[in-house]
């Protein structure tokens, strides 16, 4: 089969996670569509149709719960006939919910069959020097943890019908576990916070010091959605930032920052370490 994926990644993340898994299908032809940046620079998705003899990989981020509409807006022209789907969802160490249910029903939507589904773990976005995140994910082990999935994913096409690919996300793709005391804990911030923002709404988004940014300009590069411009870099527009964090990542003097007021929580409540967990 000719492998074609499709990958939404400013933090570059879900891009290793899902490479790794490539790297253990070992397809003997591979398209790559990048969609981080793909819409800005040529105004839209990619029109392309696959047929029910090639493969195709879906990679996303989770964000609060859901996949990106960034990322759905822009593969949104991709269509499939009857094409066989490996849907991966990248996830910051505290829960990945119903992404793989909401990217599922979507591919299917346009034509794509899921066989093989992954949720795999990130650095989160919001993880700082303060705050840790899931520092480092992923690492070699979850790496060559996503490359072994690959490589079943590869047996399971070759030594397998067509007919008994197909698997069930909704009703067996295994859940996580979280200790009460730390689901209690974020819960009663999210309430708090809520409660707070119907108060008094307040949104905090990247930004850098004027007397500190030295305006090289990478994070306007990094932007996946022209949230910055070149000469005003210490800015950011609200109306476009998606707040995944990649400027404040990618920054090479680390001026620009984002203090979100959940990353407190997370890093408190959720530092236990998450597995990568599998659907075959």
């Amino acid at each position: 089969m000719k492998l074609t994926t499709f990958c939404f990644s400013p933090t570059g993340t879900s891009r290793k996670n899902m490479m790794a898994v490539v790297k253990g299908l070992n397809p003997d032809e591979a398209t790559h569509n990048d969609y981080t940046y793909y819409n800005i620079k040529t105004g839209a998705g990619l029109n392309e149709v696959l047929s029910s003899d090639d493969l195709a990989l879906f990679s996303v981020p989770v964000y609060g719960g859901k996949v990106p509409p960034t990322a759905l807006e822009r593969m949104g022209q991709v269509r499939g006939e009857n094409t066989p789907a490996i849907l991966l969802v990248t996830y910051g160490n505290r829960n990945f919910e119903q992404v793989l249910v909401q990217l599922a029903d979507y591919v299917r939507e346009r034509g794509f069959r899921p066989i093989a589904a992954a949720a795999l773990v990130g650095e989160h976005s919001y993880s700082n020097a303060q705050y840790p995140i899931a520092v480092g994910r992923p690492d070699a082990a979850d790496l060559s943890s996503a490359e072994e999935f690959g490589k079943q994913i590869a047996n399971k096409l070759k030594e397998t019908d067509k007919k008994d690919w197909d698997i069930d996300i909704a009703n067996n793709m295994p859940q996580l576990e979280t200790p009460e005391v730390s689901l209690q804990a974020f819960v009663a911030f999210v309430q708090e916070y809520t409660r707070q923002q119907q108060i008094n709404p307040v949104k905090a988004y990247p930004t850098a010091s004027p007397n500190a940014c030295t305006h090289c300009g990478v994070c306007v590069e990094l932007c996946p959605t022209q949230a910055i411009a070149i000469g005003s870099e210490e800015v950011t527009d609200t109306t476009r930032c998606i707040r995944c964090c990649a400027c404040v990542k990618g920054c090479p003097t680390e001026v620009r920052t984002f203090f979100s007021p959940f990353a407190k929580p997370l890093s408190e409540n959720f530092q236990m370490r998450r597995e990568p967990l599998y659907l075959l």
